[in-house]
């Protein structure tokens, strides 16, 4: 069985208690009053979870979301879901704990480009190390809406903000080459505004089992309305933004509708890096075919490394989809091997030899 991107399901729900009654997307709309600024791109991902959950076919109770904070992190009040609204970047920490003591959960992280990028860094690092069984939603626009306006690690060098008058010194992240670099096993980027494949990498990303990494490019219409017009804007789009599909080259542009594409990645024989080239000029068979299941992440970060902080092109889909075990599955056989047939003793492990009496 396989997604619509061709990918093959690797079952990440494991485990998990199936529910007997079909479900809508209205069941898991909570009573909470959405609060977001009116054009927020959050408002579009929302819809899209609320209407892509209830095909997971498990039981509401059984599936927990954890933020962090941000604006995007307000995500839990509004399914009807388990949820917590955590501490700042420390949502995969959270998280982590409960994949490894409630392996009958499924388990999502919902966080922003400032909330898991900044202060959360290390522990977003470390989640996809270890490979815990989660799903990551990393809602980027590019700078920090619920605090006003100030420039975060995605934003553009030379960015004017409230924080930075004269411009950002910083150089930004490029989530999705951060990720490949911390050996997830799936990663993968959308735009709010493509509802189709939105969808079809949630779901992808649910049936993983391991840590699962989404970047959503998502518009902040206050703070930095506009960031991703020009892969919104159709005509623009075509000639910018790059699909991947699993086993197939990597071709887009005007034509791309009809099985062609304009432009196609290739390898640059000088450099052995990957470039942009107009499939007239270098032939379709030299195109680059897209293998999302390789070990070697090496094509995959040279892909993610197309789209950079100017925004020339956006490549988007699943980079990179490979199966290997589970932190929480391992932690769970390694107790198990501990306490195989010995009876529990709290009180000896307590005065152990690791201890030490304190006279007055």
């Amino acid at each position: 069985m396989t997604t619509d991107l061709g990918l093959p399901l690797l079952g990440g729900q494991h485990g998990v208690p199936q529910s007997a009654e079909p479900q809508k997307a209205k069941d898991y709309k909570s009573d909470q009053e959405v609060r977001w600024c009116p054009g927020c791109g959050d408002y579009v991902v929302l819809n899209a979870v609320q209407s892509f959950l209830p095909t997971l076919g498990l039981k509401r109770e059984n599936i927990a979301f954890i933020s962090g904070i941000g604006c995007s992190s307000r995500f839990p009040y509004y399914l009807n879901t388990y949820g917590m609204h955590s501490i700042h970047g420390r949502a995969p920490s959270i998280a982590t704990g409960l994949a490894v003591s409630r392996p009958d959960l499924s388990v999502w992280v919902v966080t922003g480009d400032g909330d898991a990028l900044s202060i959360g860094g290390n522990h977003l690092i470390h989640a996809l190390r270890r490979n815990v069984n989660m799903t990551i939603l990393l809602f980027n626009n590019r700078i920090y809406g619920l605090t006003k306006g100030q420039y975060s690690p995605t934003s553009e060098q030379g960015k004017v903000t409230k924080s930075t008058p004269m411009g950002s010194l910083d150089s930004p992240f490029n989530p999705v080459s951060l990720a490949l670099g911390a050996e997830a096993g799936f990663v993968a980027r959308v735009i709010d505004s493509d509802r189709k494949q939105l969808t079809d990498v949630l779901q992808a990303a649910a049936d993983h089992r391991g840590s699962s990494l989404v970047e959503i490019y998502q518009n902040c219409p206050i703070f930095n309305d506009g960031a991703f017009d020009v892969f919104t804007d159709k005509d623009e789009a075509q000639h910018r933004v790059i699909p991947l599909r699993h086993g197939e080259p990597v071709r887009f542009g005007p034509g791309a509708a009809d099985g062609g594409g304009e432009y196609g990645v290739v390898r640059d024989p000088g450099t052995g890096g990957l470039v942009v080239r107009s499939v007239s000029e270098v032939g379709a068979d030299a195109l680059l075919t897209h293998d999302a299941t390789a070990d070697d992440p090496t094509q995959a970060f040279g892909l993610s490394r197309l789209t950079g902080p100017e925004l020339g092109h956006a490549v988007t889909g699943i980079f990179r989809q490979v199966q290997r075990p589970a932190y929480d599955d391992l932690v769970r056989e390694q107790v198990r091997a501990a306490v195989d047939g010995k009876p529990a003793d709290l009180q000896s492990l307590l005065n152990g030899n690791d201890t030490w009496t304190v006279s007055a």
